[in-house]
């Protein structure tokens, strides 16, 4: 807008407005409170100033300057009649603005001085920001009335008063971080929530006495442990009691308000005994048997009590609530995005689109969720298309140490433990974990929130820890002057019972024969949680799509193939596009091509028969869920699952848009995440045996950065937790002369893990291999894990395509036997190979025209696939001479892991040779002359002299 037009509009509205004159310096003070935050000024003063006339672009210094000089002008401008007044409440005016600001920062900063900390009590001088002389007010201005702006209550209050209702909002028991939100319906939400009848304690005598219960269960059951079982490892929950109130919480007030299905909860060691027994149900006399090394097991190797997962329902005032509680590893955090993926396919199998039904939960330690990256991972996931679970309620247990021998100032960089959360604008609620009835609050607000606005929010349970790490360790040698403090300090029980007994809430009597009663249940061996239905021990009780998988054989020879006209049907509707749709040149070569590989005309490539494989298998039910970074198109331009009108950027799914199929198809581009992405898509498979769940690294040596889920979760969680789990993980592997990183897929490290069949290890050469590998998958009897080492140079090279026909019928060939006719009383040499490698071999060979070496492809190294090798073999038997050839490091591959299954299929186990790159420290060379070299030599070794 032009200066002066814009100056001549803005002295119209002024002069015609009730403020000109004597209140202009006022308004000129509101106005920059309004520049500051208009949320904290009454509706009639944001709408006078969202309608003053725009001079810059929004937001622009230079304009506000422009507007306030304006307003300065002005107020020094006569009034309407000409004559100059000077305001005799100017002063008050000027109060008036400072005593809004002084509201408002108690929004942003009263947690800064809340009474949140049960070890020591909070300073009697407020910060700076909160102080009167701050804001040049005085404490003679304590009587005077004021507005109160967008304060919840009366319109208009002594200074006293407000300070009064801001103090008790923001500076009790409850610490609330929300003014970092952008979004201003949400902060406006919580703001009332705090501020007004909805934030006040006026709980009943019945619940109180509720919440005594819940606290006295939660001690003595710890008292009871240490008694019975002394030095042992329970990592209690002492200090920390007031966990079971805000879990009972979320779990009753989410069933009955939210009428919520179920809950998942993931959490690590601390107080899990406790949540196991006081809320899951779990009967004590089981939980004796383990302590006491007395329980029978009936999972492979089992895992320590601390580890245990559990599945229970429980009544709420609206039906019942099927709760979880996952299994986890000593990994801390890592259980956060299993516990995410786990409710997204629980969410999945309900419809449940909004997250109404299904609940994530996860309870965390202050320095895991301050130091462990994967905590900032499962936060990016948190409103991501492919990961959301709308929102999740997290709690973190704040014993202000960590680890025994740690201190804040060792721990973070950041003033909260709980700072990660407010990356996704996440408020968090920092509350005493010794006031019960502030807990409760901040447990109803959080899960009301969570439900409300479908986004993540945070419980900072800020206590303590009354033992060590383990009640085996001791925290006074590194602790000294905490621990004199919490030695003095009664507990968080005898605190509330104290009150509630002053308030006559109950008597002595009562709360001695609740205490009498409950420890002769656990002396019983009863179940002592309140609302228990039912639970089970046997694995997959509640979830009957896992019954004819568990405790099953796993059959791998199942027959794959798939008729002609139904590929030929699925082929053309996956090329089909609609009207007007236009493809990427080179996209729109590759479409042409699948046509003619479904007409015969040529055969096919892999991207066609893994894409061939997901429609077959959404034609039989099954639905299909794929991620990874760039999965929709593939690294390597190879699948397309997703396609781009280049006229207006529309996304066409084929996959999705198949007739007659209602099974789902998810494709994602994940975030650039391995560890956290990975452990999602093992929660999501570890849930739903229905649905074809794969990983697909862009790289395969990306899985190094998820190596934690590998070990702990996806190679050994059936024998842990007798977890089944259908994961695929597609690692693009293979030695091309591209350096060091992205040639291999550590293919070592996934053989050195294998065992008791508990995952299969692949490495498919062509497109039909994939084909019968992926529907293979699904249709065998059993469900455990796949690690495919995918190629790259081979996804479109002629060498690796198949007919379609040999996608028509068979299956997955374990191990495939020479292509070529030798004569068989001709060979001396045998050569055991997988992998890219196979295909030099063939070249190498053909070129030198020998007839007296064979060579067989192991495409399963583990389980490894004795008698098809053996049955392969013995066609050969004036063979005398056997190698394994690897294209990796004689330190990597195979060759240390697998050979001794490779002597076992042998004739004389002693004449294995090795044909191979040297040892390596690093996985390839980074020079591409070197590894053209080496990539000869081998081949060559391998082959051998002719004789």
């Amino acid at each position: 807008m032009d200066q002066k037009v814009f100056d001549e509009s803005l002295e119209s509205r002024w002069r015609s407005s009730p403020l000109a004159g004597s209140n202009a310096a006022y308004v000129a003070q509101m106005y920059e409170a309004y520049q500051r935050d208009a949320e904290a000024l009454d509706k009639a003063w944001r709408e006078y100033f969202d309608g003053l006339p725009a001079q810059h672009e929004e937001g622009s210094e230079t304009a506000h300057e422009a507007v306030r000089e304006q307003f300065r002008q002005l107020a020094m401008q006569p009034a309407r009649g000409g004559v100059c007044r000077v305001p005799e409440d100017e002063l008050h005016d000027a109060k008036q603005v400072r005593v809004l600001q002084l509201i408002n920062a108690y929004r942003f900063r009263g947690h800064q001085w809340a009474s949140t900390n049960p070890l020591y009590p909070k300073s009697e001088t407020p910060i700076a920001e909160l102080t009167l002389e701050h804001y040049q007010l005085e404490e003679h201005d304590l009587d005077t009335v004021f507005n109160t702006g967008s304060l919840m209550g009366p319109p208009r209050a002594t200074l006293g008063e407000i300070l009064d209702i801001i103090q008790a909002t923001y500076c009790g028991s409850i610490g609330a971080e929300y003014m970092h939100i952008t979004d201003t319906v949400e902060k406006r939400w919580i703001q009332q929530y705090l501020e007004s009848g909805q934030g006040k304690r006026h709980f009943s005598a019945q619940t109180r006495q509720r919440l005594l219960r819940q606290l006295m269960v939660a001690e003595q059951f710890e008292k009871y442990l240490h008694n019975r079982y002394v030095g042992q490892k329970r990592f209690s929950l002492e200090g920390g009691e007031s966990l079971i109130t805000i879990l009972r919480e979320l779990i009753w007030r989410g069933g009955e308000k939210h009428e919520v299905k179920e809950v998942a909860i993931g959490m690590a060691h601390r107080g899990r005994l406790n949540v196991l027994v006081n809320i899951m149900g779990k009967t004590p006399a089981e939980l004796f048997q383990e302590f006491e090394g007395t329980a029978e097991n009936h999972v492979g190797t089992g895992d320590v009590k601390y580890h245990s997962g559990f599945s229970s329902n429980l009544s709420t005032g609206n039906g019942q609530v099927h709760v979880i509680i996952a299994f986890n590893p000593s990994h801390l955090e890592i259980v956060s995005p299993v516990v995410e993926g786990s409710v997204r396919a629980r969410q999945d199998r309900r419809d449940d689109r909004y997250g109404c039904q299904v609940v994530p939960v996860v309870v965390h330690g202050d320095a895991a969720f301050a130091g462990q990256g994967v905590v900032m991972e499962t936060f990016n996931m948190s409103q991501s298309r492919g990961y959301s679970t709308k929102g999740t309620v997290h709690v973190v247990i704040n014993n202000q140490i960590g680890f025994t021998t740690s201190n804040q100032e060792d721990a973070r960089s950041t003033l909260y433990c709980t700072d990660v959360a407010k990356m996704v604008n996440a408020p968090i609620f920092h509350v005493n974990g010794d006031d019960p009835e502030a807990v409760l609050l901040v447990a109803r607000m959080a899960l009301d929130y969570r439900m409300r606005f479908s986004k993540d929010v945070v419980i900072d349970l800020v206590c303590y820890r009354r033992h060590g790490h383990s009640e085996a360790d001791e925290p006074m040698a590194t602790q000294p002057m905490m621990y004199q403090r919490i030695r003095q300090m009664p507990t968080t029980f005898e605190l509330f019972c104290k009150k509630c007994l002053a308030q006559q809430v109950v008597t002595q009597a009562e709360v001695d024969e609740q205490i009498r009663g409950y420890h002769e249940k656990l002396d019983s061996g009863e179940i002592v949680a309140d609302n228990f239905i039912n639970s089970h021990k046997a694995a997959y009780a509640f979830e009957p799509a896992w019954h004819e998988f568990a405790n099953q054989s796993c059959t791998t020879c199942i027959e794959t193939g798939v008729e002609y006209q139904r590929l030929l049907d699925l082929s053309m509707q996956l090329q089909s596009l609609p009207d007007g749709f236009i493809l990427h040149p080179a996209v729109e070569k590759i479409r042409i091509a699948r046509v003619k590989m479904a007409r015969r005309e040529i055969p096919m490539d892999w991207g066609a028969a893994e894409t061939l494989a997901y429609a077959t298998l959404m034609e039989e039910g099954y639905s299909v869920r794929l991620s990874g970074q760039d999965s929709a198109r593939g690294t390597f331009f190879h699948r397309h699952a997703a396609l781009h009108n280049q006229k207006d950027g529309e996304i066409y799914i084929p996959l999705r848009n198949l007739k007659n199929i209602d099974a789902r198809f998810l494709v994602i581009n994940s975030l650039l995440s391995e560890e956290a992405v990975l452990a999602f898509e093992y929660g999501y498979a570890t849930t739903d045996p229905s649905t074809l769940t794969i990983w697909e690294a862009q790289f395969g040596d990306f899985a190094n950065n998820a190596q934690g889920v590998i070990d702990q979760f996806i190679s050994a969680g059936e024998q842990k937790w007798d977890r089944l789990c259908g994961l695929v993980l597609l690692l693009p592997h293979g030695l091309e002369g591209q350096g060091p990183e992205h040639s291999s897929a550590r293919l070592e490290r996934y053989l050195q893990l294998c065992a008791q069949q508990n995952m299969m290890v692949c490495i498919p050469t062509t497109a039909a291999q994939i084909f019968h590998l992926l529907r293979r998958q699904m249709l065998m009897t059993c469900r455990r894990p796949l690690i495919v080492m995918s190629p790259k140079s081979l996804l479109r090279h002629h060498v690796a395509q198949s007919p379609i026909d040999e996608l028509t019928e068979g299956s997955f060939r374990e191990v495939i036997g020479e292509v070529d006719p030798l004569p068989e009383d001709r060979v001396e040499r045998l050569i055991m190979c997988s992998g890219k490698v196979y295909y030099d071999l063939l070249a190498q060979r053909r070129k030198d025209k020998r007839d007296d070496v064979a060579i067989i492809r192991i495409e399963q190294l583990y389980p490894f696939p004795v008698e098809q090798a053996q049955q392969e073999i013995r066609r050969y038997h004036n063979a005398h001479s056997f190698v394994w050839c690897q294209e990796e490091p004689q330190n990597q591959g195979a060759w240390y892991s697998s050979q001794h299954h490779m002597r076992s299929v042998i004739s004389n186990p002693a004449n294995l040779e090795y044909a191979g790159r040297p040892f390596l420290a690093a996985p390839a060379v980074g020079y591409p002359s070197l590894h053209v070299k080496q990539q000869r030599d081998l081949v060559m070794a391998a082959l051998g002299e002719r004789k």
